[in-house]
């Protein structure tokens, strides 16, 4: 599992996987979140902005990023 440490009180989960390199670019974000294809805490998330605070975790095609 990857950690990625945020500068601020959150981050979105588009810039978060992108920031994680889960996915090229911010388009590639967009459709995988609006796919279903992503999660947080475990719930399929299709909002591109969910605010993602210290605590969270994304998952995406096997892959798992902790935000702290």
């Amino acid at each position: 599992m990857q950690t990625y440490k945020i500068r601020d009180e959150f981050i979105k989960l588009g810039q978060a996987l992108k920031a994680a390199g889960f996915v090229e670019s911010g388009v590639d974000a967009k459709f995988a979140v609006q796919d279903g294809l992503v999660r947080v805490n475990g719930a399929v998330e299709t909002q591109r902005g969910k605010k993602l605070v210290p605590g969270d975790v994304v998952e995406y095609q096997g892959k798992s990023l902790r935000i702290e």
